[in-house]
């Protein structure tokens, strides 16, 4: 059991070690948005946002839902976003000290 949880926690972790799903967190941070809401406000192909979304949902980062022809995105449980922050906070304040130790 033990082990299905570290499986489980790390491939869920893993949609957070790119660059690009990071920025699509942030950017459904407040809101649902369409693909083409989210391509307006990032600098990423269709394509490739299509990818990093599918890999989200597999993983339970985000879910989507369909009105008429559009289908919505957003973060599945806000709890993620309280990661997402707290995982940021812990990164600024190390680049903090480490550029403390260099003055």
């Amino acid at each position: 059991m033990k082990n299905n949880l570290y499986e489980l926690q790390s491939g869920f972790c893993s949609t957070f070690s790119s660059p690009k799903r990071l920025e699509i967190m942030n950017v459904l941070r407040d809101r649902e948005l369409t693909v083409s809401e989210i391509l307006e406000r990032m600098s990423i192909s269709k394509t490739n946002l299509s990818q990093h979304l599918a890999v989200m949902k597999n993983q339970g980062v985000v879910n989507s839902r369909r009105e008429g022809h559009h289908i919505y995105y957003y973060i599945a449980n806000k709890k993620i976003l309280q990661a997402y922050d707290l995982i940021q906070e812990v990164l600024v304040e190390l680049m903090d000290t480490k550029l403390a130790t260099l003055k």
